[in-house]
């Protein structure tokens, strides 16, 4: 599967954020004091290597992580400029909260941002749900891009 490329000069609009705010769910930039708590959250919710992106996003000025809550509860996190600049990701959504529109609110938040730091393209590496991304976005595959960029990053030993 390859990696793809989403132009950000036409994304959709943030209807998805609005869908979920109805339901109380805000998205917005996270904001430096919240870091160990998402960082605690993304490590107990999802796998290692994404806290240390999670951590890399949050320690920039202006921060390129964007989360979800709802009644001060963290329900979901997407990142970019973490991997490698320009790259959208990781993203997740708690399993508790799946379903209700927060991972798509969260990708088209994400994505206008970097639009508005000045990015013109995107690019969304290993991507997950290939299908949504093409529809949703009408993203291309990079030919001869390769997912995992990184395979070579140090793994934690048993």
């Amino acid at each position: 599967m390859a990696d793809l490329l989403v132009r950000l000069y036409d994304l959709p609009e943030i209807e998805a954020t609005a869908r979920v705010a109805h339901a109380g769910i805000s998205v917005r930039r996270a904001l430096p004091p919240e870091r160990y708590i998402i960082i605690d959250w993304v490590r107990e919710h999802f796998h290692e290597p994404w806290t240390g992106e999670v951590a890399a996003g949050l320690g920039r000025m202006p921060g390129t992580v964007l989360i979800a809550t709802k009644a001060d509860a963290l329900l979901g996190f997407a990142c970019f400029d973490t991997t490698a600049k320009g790259f959208f990701g990781p993203t997740g959504v708690a399993e508790t909260a799946r379903g209700q529109g927060i991972g798509e609110a969260l990708l088209v938040a994400t994505l206008h941002a970097m639009r508005e730091d000045g990015y013109a393209y995107a690019v969304i590496g290993d991507p997950g749900p290939v299908e949504f991304y093409k529809k949703r976005l009408d993203a291309l595959e990079i030919p001869g891009s390769s997912p995992g960029v990184y395979r070579g990053m140090l793994r934690k030993t048993p």
